[in-house]
């Protein structure tokens, strides 16, 4: 084993993933610009197809079926001819441009209303002949605000686990040291020391001695005990120091003026940092207060006196700092929650409160999925153990997987499946050789429990494929996100224990510890921002991993998120409005996006709701080109001389929302939709008889909703885009 620590091609090798891991979860807030890019124009021979916004009625895997109002617009004629069809299509997204590509479209249903003309049957023909080789192009925040009218998605998932961690309060800045279980050191070759194997920090020991060193990069503390205390140190032994890799990323002139303390810990904890005692500030009328100089989301509700935090995604509540702390489940929060102004200091904390429009556009974007087409050709696969593979079963299934690797390889019915990167491939040993899968035994797969540390796999699926491709795709899931009862989460909740058995150490996802949040705009993300230096010394320091890297737990280094939003606050402010987990839009660009050290990622201010895993550097060698992907559809155009304000309803009429106002389109012209209240003296049943067939106002209502909802910035909130006016 290779234990070396010191600047070598492995180092720089490890620096890579660690960048790249940066890149593709964590940071940055992108300032997203959504163009209305709909209604589209198709040509024909008879002539122009304008296809207004689709109207989702459900989506599975990647299959979207739903409804659209179109026109068709003759040579010669003054008027087009309105009409609707109903569709099943395939998607293709890419949350690295915020796109979906609709594509291999069946016309299942066309209807006329606005037409009586003998020809109908001509146009329907037409109609179908065009959009079955045609495709288009949409932005996914379009069409997961769409489909918020759509299939309702389950409320949670049975088997999360919302035990809380540990939970400690510091009133000073503070970082966590986390071991996962008793701390586990290694021999450094050709040198006096020990690297912790078991932490993301660069934790060192001296060998046959009780004295341990610890370092950011710039700060170096010792102690002479594993668990601490803590202590500054200004001369940790030299050959060390000459050991460390630089820490490229850190500002050589920022000054350090404040040193934070080592809190460590070996089991599951979350660390509550405040900047002196707790600063308590009234919301919502006095309804609400909450802490200003923490970065943990920290409320209080004054009626009742409850306390609430917010971790992982998840609410806990407690009625005094040393607890108990209970689970709350996000649809149980107070009333008053809800009422959280979308810009103020904890805007963001609206995503985690079910029932608001951000919430909902975050569950929904997790039941989208990142789509590719994988060249087989291209596709490849080596799986490394620590000695001869080892199997154990999954309780309850008929799956057994790896525990000595860091691949995802499972063993079902006497053959091997891995997930590398979101692809499955197949094998009739373990060891390999590996061959993209174009199918996977998906009952068994999917009998896989939250308590298995495979079950993101679960979330990775194998739509269809050729002799030369396959189609696959995953959701957040597979990232460890999921839906849970109205909001997102992140991790399951489960304990999952990492494998060594004196040889290569393997570590498994973790939920509690980095202090992960969520925000509206960017997604998942680590949020206290000291770690920085801590995570980004200790991933590029090396030590007892296996050295074939693979980001199966959502770009993972060996299980621990190297990742981190580094130096959001590098001279040690705790302030609200820094924290990328709590604070609103403004705040989260100022101090993020305009920050010297983040400077240096122009390119991955993303995060992690645009990010394809597809399109990482190491993968795109895989992908089939998008001219191949797409074949030779003719791709709808975007028309800038018609409004986006025609809807199908699911009756099939075609209707407008202009002025405020809902308008019917019949007899070629179009006429408003009264707004009437029914005479509450005339008896029910007549009611109901002068009400059927009537127009669903509601349901239109909410299809409005939802598109409007598409043309705002994300996170459900800001001004909405004029429609603009047309026929």
């Amino acid at each position: 084993m290779q234990n070396m620590i010191k600047r070598n091609t492995r180092g720089h090798w490890l620096k890579f993933v660690y960048l790249k891991f940066i890149t593709f979860m964590l940071i940055g807030a992108s300032s997203y610009s959504f163009a209305i890019d709909w209604p589209q124009e198709l040509s024909g021979e008879l002539g122009n197809i304008i296809v207004y916004q689709p109207q989702p009625e459900k989506l599975n895997g990647n299959i979207l079926t739903g409804r659209a109002a179109m026109s068709l617009e003759l040579p010669g004629k003054p008027e087009p001819i309105f009409g609707v069809f109903w569709f099943s299509s395939t998607i293709s997204t890419d949350r690295s441009n915020d796109s979906a590509v609709i594509s291999g479209i069946s016309v299942t249903k066309v209807g006329w209303p606005d037409s009586k003309d003998a020809q109908e049957e001509k146009f329907t023909k037409f109609v179908e002949a065009e959009l079955v080789s045609s495709s288009f192009t949409t932005s996914l925040s379009k069409l997961t605000a769409s489909l918020t009218t759509a299939e309702k998605v389950s409320n949670s998932l049975a088997e999360i686990k919302n035990d809380p961690p540990n939970i400690l309060f510091k009133e000073q800045l503070a970082v966590l040291l986390s071991f996962d279980g008793e701390a586990i050191f290694k021999d450094i070759e050709k040198s006096t020391y020990q690297r912790a194997l078991n932490t993301p920090f660069a934790v060192v020991k001296v060998k046959n001695k009780e004295v341990y060193y610890l370092t950011s990069g710039s700060l170096w503390y010792q102690s002479t005990k594993v668990l601490g205390p803590w202590h500054i140190t200004h001369t940790p032994p030299a050959d060390l120091v000459a050991m460390m890799p630089k820490d490229d990323n850190e500002e050589d002139s920022t000054p350090v003026t404040k040193v934070p303390e080592v809190v460590t810990v070996t089991k599951p904890t979350e660390l509550v940092v405040s900047d002196g005692k707790p600063q308590w500030t009234s919301l919502l009328g006095g309804k609400l207060l909450y802490v200003n100089n923490t970065e943990t989301p920290w409320l209080r509700e004054l009626s009742s006196g409850d306390m609430y935090l917010l971790l992982s995604g998840r609410w806990f509540k407690s009625k005094a700092i040393k607890g108990p702390w209970a689970f709350v489940r996000p649809d149980k929060l107070p009333k008053s929650f809800k009422d959280i102004p979308p810009d103020s200091d904890i805007g963001g904390l609206r995503t985690s409160v079910a029932g608001t429009d951000e919430a909902e556009q975050a569950v929904l974007d997790a039941q989208i999925p990142q789509t590719a087409t994988i060249k087989r050709s291209e596709a490849k696969l080596t799986v490394e153990y620590d000695g001869q593979p080892k199997f154990v079963a999954i309780k309850g299934t008929e799956v057994e997987y790896a525990v000595n690797t860091n691949a995802q390889v499972l063993k079902i019915n006497g053959k091997y499946y891995a997930v590398d990167n979101g692809v499955w491939f197949v094998s009739e040993q373990a060891q390999g050789s590996w061959q993209v899968a174009d199918n996977i035994p998906e009952s068994e797969i999917a009998q896989i429990p939250a308590s298995s540390p495979v079950y993101n796999t679960t979330y990775v699926k194998v739509y269809s494929s050729t002799p030369e491709v396959v189609y696959v795709g995953y959701t957040p899931g597979y990232l460890w996100s999921y839906p849970y009862y109205g909001v997102p989460i992140y991790g399951t909740g489960w304990y999952y224990p990492p494998y060594y058995a004196g040889g290569w150490y393997y570590p498994r996802p973790p939920t509690w510890g980095l202090h992960v949040g969520y925000n509206p705009w960017t997604g998942w993300n680590v949020g206290v921002s000291w770690g920085g230096p801590f995570f980004r010394v200790g991933v590029s320091w090396g030590g007892g991993y296996h050295n074939h890297y693979r980001p199966c737990c959502g770009g993972f280094y060996g299980g621990y998120r190297g990742g981190h939003n580094t130096n959001v606050n590098v001279n040690g402010n705790i302030n609200i409005g820094n924290s990328v987990s709590i604070g609103n839009k403004n705040h989260i660009q100022r101090n993020i996006g305009n920050h010297v050290s983040n400077n240096k990622f122009t390119n991955s201010r993303v995060g992690t709701r645009h990010n394809n895993l597809y399109n990482r550097v190491e993968n795109k060698q895989r992908n089939a080109t998008k001219l191949k992907a797409k074949k030779n559809y003719q791709q709808g155009r975007v028309t800038t001389k018609r409004a986006n304000n025609v809807f199908a309803d699911k009756r099939g009429n075609v209707v407008r929302h202009e002025n405020g106002q809902w308008q019917n389109r019949s007899n070629k012209s179009w006429s408003t939709i009264e707004n009437k209240r029914p005479n509450t003296q005339i008896n029910n049943q007549n009611i109901r008889k002068r009400n059927n067939g009537s127009f669903d106002r509601g349901g239109m209502n909410r299809d409005l909703r939802g598109r409007q909802m598409g043309n705002m910035q994300r996170g459900g909130q800001g001004r909405m885009q004029q429609m603009r006016r047309g026929r």
